[in-house]
């Protein structure tokens, strides 16, 4: 009772200061509310005129929330980044506003930070750093302070916030518990499946909330790009990491927005557009784990002119159909092939099969040739794949979490393209990792491999052939013996059959070619 209590106290609360900015019930969706809603929307409004305009104009919804959210609890400012990444729910406008949450939260002091420290590793700071700053930079889950280790390495070190799970815990509680009453009134929000959002919401900050994760997130990256001379990924310092602290190489950097810097540098404005938008998709196609926050403020550009990327708080992954869906897809924009873009989707049971598959690439037709040959100074990504998400909805197409996900961070990437390069062609520049994805894994290259698996299979079987040859003949000269064993009457055993030797030998040899079969299709599966 009393738990039920204090949680629907911290979201009265939360409500609360969501009102202040109009960003309860927001009154441009006033009208798509019914008369009641409409009235308490009107009354709630009240007073929340000078927090809903900034810079002498009104906040859009999204502008408005991110704002409430910021003023907040970390956990709220935790919503409304995962939030972000459903743009299939809310829509790509109020995606893109609370994708631009800044994560900037009032830092706690230096004091606290060494006192989870020294609580992380058992002894005292000063055996494991030579020196140690004040806190550099402030977010809603960790904070970083720049330090020296004791061998002079300049590294920086991530500190939870203090008491950050117990917080969260009572937070995720209280969304929870909100969500299940949501589920039960009300059937447009059971539609959008509130509860599952807010488990969705949860796993993804224990994830966030165990720096281990991380570290473990970046040292994978790291391993998939050792040969891609493009990437650099600060080295984790694992000595000085566990659950609470992470300690990785220093990496000095120009933040990827800063152009006038980078212009007075020299760096190649055009190419690195291109490589930040290559090393996105090599990661998502060719590894099937990619950073899914991939924004400007966790892509830097280094001296020599190598990106740098940081903060694998939230990744993302795709399975084998997955990519090799997305590559398709892509490739049949790329190419203008809607007919192999609709049959990817079929293929993969992304469409419901009672659709016309002819139908469905009309409607992709009806996205795709408006942006043929235009560069991203004239193209939104965010708005191409709004109307992808207009078109699946026709189509009653179900979209994959992961899939949404991967749409997300593929507009902020875009984002990222566009401000190196206003004038960058996205297809141009994502086309050859495509065509190199579909070379490798479902081209001829990729079937003379699977062949030359199927064959290693085959003859890591062939050794133990001879016994199972030994054991099947056994059987089989018993049952020729005695066919009853097995049951009497039409088909079991026809005038025609072989008998004796000569049904046994070929009995052995189809069996033998049947585990051969077998071994093949194994390995083409």
């Amino acid at each position: 009772m009393i738990t039920a209590v204090s949680d629907w106290a911290r979201l009265a609360a939360a409500g609360f200061r969501l009102t202040r900015y109009d960003a309860l019930i927001p009154k441009e969706f006033a009208d798509q509310l019914p008369a009641p809603l409409r009235l308490m929307g009107a009354l709630l409004r009240i007073g929340s005129g000078r927090r809903a305009r900034k810079d002498g104009r009104n906040l859009r919804p999204g502008e408005r929330m991110a704002a409430a959210f910021e003023s907040m609890s970390p956990p709220y400012v935790k919503l409304g980044q995962v939030m972000a990444t459903r743009p299939d729910i809310i829509g790509f406008e109020m995606a893109g506003d609370l994708g631009r949450l800044q994560d900037r939260m009032p830092a706690f002091s230096r004091k606290a930070a060494i006192a989870e420290i020294e609580r992380a590793f058992g002894r005292p700071w000063t055996e494991c750093y030579a020196e140690f700053s004040e806190p550099i930079a402030a977010a809603s889950i960790a904070q970083v302070h720049r330090a020296k280790t004791l061998d002079g390495r300049d590294v920086a070190v991530k500190v939870l916030r203090p008491r950050i799970e117990q917080r969260a815990t009572t937070e995720f509680r209280a969304f929870m518990r909100a969500a299940h009453v949501a589920e039960a009134v009300s059937r447009p929000a059971r539609r959008l499946e509130p509860v599952k959002f807010v488990e969705t919401l949860r796993d993804s900050a224990a994830i966030e909330l165990d720096l281990r994760m991380e570290a473990g997130a970046a040292s994978a990256i790291a391993e998939s790009h050792k040969d891609d001379p493009r990437v650099v990924i600060p080295e984790i310092i694992w000595p000085l990491s566990s659950r609470r602290v992470l300690t990785l190489e220093w990496v000095d950097a120009t933040p990827v927005n800063d152009l006038a810097a980078l212009d007075a540098a020299g760096h190649d404005r055009k190419r690195l557009a291109v490589d930040v938008l290559q090393i996105f998709l090599t990661q998502a196609l060719h590894h099937g784990f990619f950073h899914a926050d991939m924004h400007q403020g966790n892509v830097m550009i280094r001296e020599d002119g190598k990106i740098v990327l940081i903060d694998f708080g939230i990744m993302g992954r795709l399975d084998e159909l997955a990519r090799r869906t997305f590559a398709e897809i892509i490739q049949g924009f790329v190419t203008r092939d809607y007919q192999r873009t609709a049959k990817a989707h079929f293929d993969a049971g992304y469409v419901p099969p009672h659709h016309s598959q002819d139908q469905f690439a009309q409607a992709l037709r009806a996205v795709g040739e408006p942006l043929y040959g235009r560069n991203a100074a004239n193209m939104d990504m965010s708005r191409v794949l709004q109307q992808l998400f207009d078109v699946t909805d026709l189509f009653d197409m179900h979209l994959r979490p992961e899939l949404v996900l991967l749409q997300r961070t593929m507009v902020i990437v875009e984002g990222v393209s566009r401000t190196l390069d206003p004038e960058i062609n996205l297809w141009d520049g994502a086309a050859p990792i495509v065509k190199d994805y579909v070379a490798d894994r479902v081209g001829p290259r990729r079937q003379i491999e699977r062949l030359r698996e199927a064959t290693e299979k085959a003859l890591d079987l062939a050794p133990r052939l001879p016994q199972y040859i030994e054991d099947i003949g056994a059987v089989a000269h018993g049952l020729s013996e005695n066919p009853a064993a097995v049951g009497q009457g039409p088909g079991a055993r026809g005038p025609e059959a072989p008998t004796g030797g000569a049904g046994r030998t070929l009995a052995l040899w189809a069996i033998a070619a049947a585990i051969a079969g077998l071994a093949a299709v194994l390995a083409f599966r």
